[in-house]
Order: C-alpha cells, then structure tokens, then sequence
C-alpha cells in the first residue's frame, strides 16, 4: 500500500509549475519517490548501524545521497 498520497503528488507538479496533472503521473511520481526513499533509507540504516546508531539521523540521509 503506497504511503504518499496522490493529492501530495499533485502538489508538487503543480508547485513546480505544471499546469494539470494526470493520475497517471502522480502513480508513476509516487511509485519512483517511494523507491528512491526506501534506497535512501536502507543506506542511511548502514551508515548509522556503523556508527553504533539504531536511530537513523539527518546526517546519515545526507551521507546516503552522497
């Protein structure tokens, strides 16, 4: 079950200046952003079980995108 919300979706197309959006998109928006967050996370959970850390924190994220 996807966790963002399409309204979410919309909002951001709509914000950077898109002037309609079809429910397609804001799917296949929300399918790719929920992806790339779970990488993000699942490398942000390494660097902060390196560190001793169970609790992951800002700077793992920014590490992760690195």
């Amino acid at each position: 079950m996807p966790k963002l919300s399409l309204a979410a979706m919309s909002k951001l197309m709509k914000d950077s200046g898109a002037q309609r959006v079809s429910d397609s998109a804001k799917k296949k928006l929300r399918e790719i952003l929920e992806s790339k967050a779970i990488e993000i996370t699942n490398e942000a959970i390494k660097f902060a079980k390196y560190r001793g850390r169970s609790t992951v924190q800002a700077e793992d994220i920014e590490k992760a995108l690195r």
